[in-house]
């Protein structure tokens, strides 16, 4: 699980993160740090399911065949284990959306989070929760179910007390943008930033991380909303 958990936040801090920034001015470099991306998840990701084999004999083959069975057999003490597997494949998927065969994976991230969330909604100060905004923002075709991605927020936002920039830039990209609310999207971002890392020490690594995203979306404004935002109005909390 520390080779998953490992692999899955390297990638995702240091050649994911990369890759988003400079997509723009070097589509080739972008493109070839994706692929680098998506191995190393995926490295992750085996890392994840061997251990999960180690517990339950036999869950990575199931998984692939019937995941809302396969992971009914995990319990409560191997809620990391649902998390750090269902992160890997998913933030893969999430670099490689014209990849059908990841995309018809789906179900199994879903899967994962669903047990996990069921055994303890609480767990890593609403990690679980976050993940479902990560999940909708990484998720192709129709529009999420919002009603519900907003629950997901705002439970999260409780249980982590809004001491995780992560949650307010997970939901920015998630929703806001997806409805096109350039106030909301903007209001969020600086709730983001306004996060004090050293505060936290536990959440220092990930808060600056969410921070420097925050601020990259900032900058991006213009190329994810299609209508300038309304002058002289203030932007509405969250």
């Amino acid at each position: 699980m520390a080779a998953c958990r490992g692999f899955t936040l390297y990638t995702y801090a240091y050649i994911h993160q990369e890759a988003d920034r400079i997509a723009l001015e070097d589509v080739e470099r972008a493109e070839q740090l994706r692929a680098r991306a998506r191995r190393l998840y995926l490295r992750a990701r085996s890392y994840g399911l061997r251990a999960l084999d180690l517990a339950y004999p036999g869950l990575s083959a199931q998984l692939q065949q019937d995941p809302a069975r396969a992971v009914a057999r995990v319990g409560a003490r191997d809620v990391a284990l649902l998390y750090w597997n269902a992160a890997a494949l998913g933030l893969a998927i999430s670099v490689s959306r014209a990849d059908a065969a990841l995309l018809a994976r789906l179900p199994e991230v879903e899967a994962l989070i669903q047990r996990a969330l069921a055994l303890d909604e609480t767990w890593q100060e609403g990690s679980l929760h976050e993940f479902q905004l990560v999940l909708a923002a990484a998720r192709p075709g129709a529009p999420p179910d919002f009603d519900r991605i907003r629950r997901h927020f705002e439970r999260a936002r409780e249980l982590s007390r809004d001491r995780r920039a992560s949650v307010f830039v997970a939901y920015a990209e998630a929703v806001s943008v997806r409805r096109q609310d350039r106030r909301e999207f903007h209001a969020l971002l600086e709730q983001a930033l306004a996060v004090d890392p050293d505060r936290y020490p536990q959440h220092r690594l990930s808060n600056l991380l969410a921070q420097c995203r925050a601020r990259w979306l900032k900058e991006r404004a213009d190329e994810l909303f299609l209508e300038e935002e309304p002058a002289q109005q203030e932007a509405p909390q969250p």
